[in-house]
């Protein structure tokens, strides 16, 4: 039995003529009339009573009507489930991030992707810090990730989305906090508080490197897993620390920040993908990507 014979027994049991019946198969009247004659030879029972005036269904044709449409239907709803999943409107994709550093980015991304494609699933690994991230994608157990430049790891794309700038979270009581801008040198005596060193915090590592230039190696007296806690902690008047401009939303009674004085330290943010990744649906997420998180024209300096 083949799927012609399932589709030629229900047109010809729908239109009851097989004159129409034919025609809405866009074929002859005689190859369908062939067609109904193998399925009954096969199944052993006769399908339709005909005759020059009318067709009819059997009992036997009657019994088999509905299974076949349950058949038939079920195979469209599979064909446009695999076509749907080949253009990536279902799927899972996996998605690794850093709480406050993406508090824009991520909505604007997951929001345009699930008006888009509300079959996929979007699996969120949160405090994965970039280079955390890009490990993970570089090793096939994340699909997308939000990491920061350079990304140097092989086989691995990306796609810049954010340019952020290096900032000082103070205590609101704190000297430097009358000034408008904080020379890094002056940070020097200064306690410190940060994410955990080795954590794949881009974060931390660009703090040490600014400071480092400055002349002088951060003492980090506390460590937290996240911004929220960080900058509580120096609310708290614990230290002070280097972060980025997209957590200054986190606004706090005891918080402030400045700038630093001198060139602006920018981090520019990315999404980081395996270019060999055959994933449609993480191939649909990146073109919603390319329109909810556009690359930013880079400043020239």
């Amino acid at each position: 039995m083949e799927l012609r014979h399932l589709n030629a027994f229900l047109a010809v049991a729908e239109e009851l003529h097989f004159g129409r019946a034919a025609k809405r198969l866009q074929m002859a009247q005689p190859p369908l009339s062939q067609q109904i004659r193998q399925l009954e030879r096969e199944l052993g029972v006769q399908l339709f009573h005909r005759n020059t005036r009318s067709v009819r269904l059997t009992s036997a044709g009657e019994s088999f009507l509905e299974p076949v449409r349950t058949v038939l239907d079920d195979l469209d709803t599979a064909v446009r489930a695999a076509r749907s999943a080949g253009i990536g409107e279902y799927g899972r994709v996996t998605i690794g991030f850093a709480g406050a550093s993406s508090h824009e980015t991520l909505p604007q991304l997951t929001r345009a992707v699930r008006a888009a494609h509300p079959g996929l699933e979007l699996v969120m690994t949160g405090q994965t810090y970039a280079n955390t991230a890009l490990s993970r994608v570089a090793d096939g157990s994340l699909d997308l990730g939000f990491v920061r430049l350079p990304v140097t790891r092989p086989g691995v794309a990306h796609r810049v989305i954010d340019e952020e700038e290096l900032v000082c979270a103070l205590p609101s009581d704190h000297p430097l906090a009358r000034r408008e801008a904080v020379p890094l040198d002056v940070l020097a005596g200064e306690p410190f508080v940060s994410f955990p060193a080795n954590s794949g915090s881009t974060v931390r590592d660009a703090m040490t490197e600014a400071c480092e230039s400055a002349g002088f190696t951060p003492r980090v007296v506390q460590e937290a897993p996240d911004s929220y806690t960080i900058l509580a902690l120096v609310a708290a008047g614990v230290g002070v620390t280097l972060t980025v401009t997209s957590v200054q939303h986190i606004q706090q009674n005891g918080l402030v920040y400045r700038p630093l004085a001198g060139p602006p330290i920018r981090l520019r943010a990315a999404l980081a993908w395996r270019a060999d990744n055959p994933s449609a649906a993480l191939r649909a997420v990146l073109a919603v990507a390319e329109d909810a998180l556009p690359t930013p024209v880079p400043h020239l300096d």
